[in-house]
């Protein structure tokens, strides 16, 4: 009986959900500044690491709220019978880890293909340089953008806006490297940021220790891509291995019994 008092409650909540009567999304908008609380420093930057541009992180945050909220809701009503403070309670923890899934599953992510996502700046940079040579450096990044790869492009909007602002600080540039902390962004902001302050008469000087920088990042990258590759493969040849052995011992186990059986 109390499954389908469960079951009911559960379709009358989605018919008034459906109707208008109820709506999960109005409730979340009217209380929009208490729930960005519950939001994760780096869920924006794991959300453009897996999806670019294509996906709006608010958007996505809002509807990660909604589906906990309904988790929630009918976890709630199939316990309804014998409600009480624990129960609830376990509503609310079913519903919280649910809500946690969905930033674990983009941190995971973010972490199987780090090294890609990592090798982007560097090669961002290199390209970069080749503009910095012509222009000044704030002129350069605005040009860079078309050719940007998509996951630094609002961030690279935003560093351009603050210092056409007129914010000349180094600011502007650390906001950059902590919206995306991969490999070494902090220091090669930092350089880039010496750079743009750099008279004419050094900026040669700097640019050679800019490119010798990026180079050493480009070349961590290369080595780390054959060592990942090189794990791979030792990984597909010990699990061979593993599999032929078992196979084998298999079939000797097989052929003992069947000589027994003799």
């Amino acid at each position: 009986m109390q499954f389908e008092i469960a079951i009911i409650a559960i379709i009358i909540f989605y018919i008034l959900t459906k109707s208008g009567k109820i709506s999960i999304s109005k409730l979340i908008a009217d209380n929009e500044m208490y729930l960005r609380k519950l939001k994760e420093s780096d869920y924006d930057f794991y959300v453009k690491a897996k999806f670019g541009d294509t996906v709006n992180p608010d958007i996505l945050f809002s509807k990660r709220l909604q589906n906990a909220l309904i988790v929630i809701l009918v976890v709630f009503c199939l316990l309804l019978k014998n409600m009480s403070y624990i129960y609830l309670l376990a509503s609310i923890i079913v519903g919280v880890v649910f809500f946690k899934l969905d930033y674990i599953n983009l941190k995971n992510y973010y972490k199987k293909h780090l090294h890609e996502i990592d090798t982007m700046l560097p090669y961002y940079l290199k390209g970069l340089e080749i503009l910095i040579q012509h222009y000044t450096v704030p002129v350069a990044i605005g040009k860079s953008l078309d050719d940007a790869p998509d996951i630094f492009k609002d961030g690279l909007k935003e560093l351009i806006n603050e210092i056409n602002a007129g914010n000349d600080t180094i600011e502007p540039y650390m906001n950059f490297a902590r919206q995306y902390p991969v490999r070494d962004s902090m220091r090669m902001m930092r350089l880039l940021y010496r750079l743009s302050l750099g008279r004419q008469e050094r900026k040669q000087e700097q640019l050679l220790a800019f490119s010798k920088t990026i180079s050493n990042l480009q070349q961590k990258a290369r080595e780390t891509k054959y060592k990942n590759r090189l794990d791979k493969m030792e990984s597909k040849t010990m699990s061979m291995l593993i599999t032929t052995g078992l196979g084998v011992m298999i079939l000797l186990i097989f052929a003992v019994l069947i000589m027994l059986n003799i």
